[in-house]
């Protein structure tokens, strides 16, 4: 505290004493303070050294030129072009929204978002899974220590390859087929259960050719579906269980079925 300047000395004074950084007035005051405190002199005055071997061992490097990278005139071009991308993204996204809104408007009668199922696969899917998966001496036709000739039955009965997926790694295992009468033609249902019970179907039959599409999400109130096409075959996943796990289960099945006819061409 000076007569000047009613404030208390303190570390920030100090520090800035050490840096020649204080006003006059300011500076005296620390001065006549440091008189009457030795302890805190010999403190600064130890800094004053280090400061000084410091500046003195980085003065080279000062005296260097500043790197091109570090300009500021090349500093700064790359954040317009930063902001610039950005503008550019931003319009992007925008123009996409604006898409997407158009195209879910004229598309909004052939897809529509989670509720009861409308399409006629789904339907006949989620009513094959209700018939089925409440049967406990015979869910199934085939078992699934018969699965390669479960598979062979019923690929030559569709007349298209069938695929029975490994879904070991989403927690079920396989407990075999049937077929199903799908109005003009025929479907193939494979049933699945886990640890706990819960029962799951494959349903695939002849789909339209060529093309491939989204997955649809279905639920009929404690019964959720998933279907999509590919490549001449339609696909729908039923069960009793969260949209999430069934996502996942779905994700697994086409990637299989996908894998294993691309590997036959």
């Amino acid at each position: 505290m000076t007569a000047s300047d009613p404030r208390p000395i303190g570390e920030d004074d100090l520090h800035a004493f050490v840096d020649g950084r204080l006003d006059p007035g300011r500076r005296a005051g620390v001065e006549a303070w440091l008189a009457a405190h030795p302890e805190a002199a010999a403190r600064v005055a130890a800094d004053r050294e280090v400061r000084d071997r410091l500046r003195a061992r980085l003065a080279p490097v000062a005296e260097e030129p500043i790197p091109a990278r570090l300009r500021i005139a090349n500093l700064a071009t790359p954040h317009r072009m930063r902001i610039s991308r950005w503008w550019t993204n931003v319009a992007a996204a925008a123009l996409l929204l604006a898409l997407g809104g158009a195209s879910g408007w004229v598309g909004r009668g052939s897809m529509p978002g989670p509720g009861a199922p409308t399409e006629p696969m789904t339907q006949a899917a989620v009513s094959a899974f209700r018939t089925y998966v409440v049967e406990a001496a015979h869910p199934v036709e085939v078992r699934a220590d018969g699965s390669s000739d479960l598979v062979q039955w019923l690929t030559a009965r569709l007349a298209r390859p069938v695929t029975v997926p490994d879904l070991q790694a989403q927690g079920f295992r396989l407990m075999g087929g049937r077929l199903l009468p799908a109005g003009d033609g025929l479907a193939a249902m494979l049933m699945y259960d886990d640890d706990r019970g819960t029962r799951l179907t494959l349903y695939s039959r002849a789909g339209p050719s060529g093309g491939r599409g989204v997955f649809r999400y279905a639920r009929a109130d404690d019964v959720a579906a998933f279907s999509w096409i590919d490549s001449g075959m339609s696909y729908v996943v039923t069960a009793r269980t969260d949209e999430a796990r069934l996502l996942r289960v779905a994700q697994a099945v086409d990637a299989q079925v996908s894998g294993q006819r691309d590997g036959a061409r």
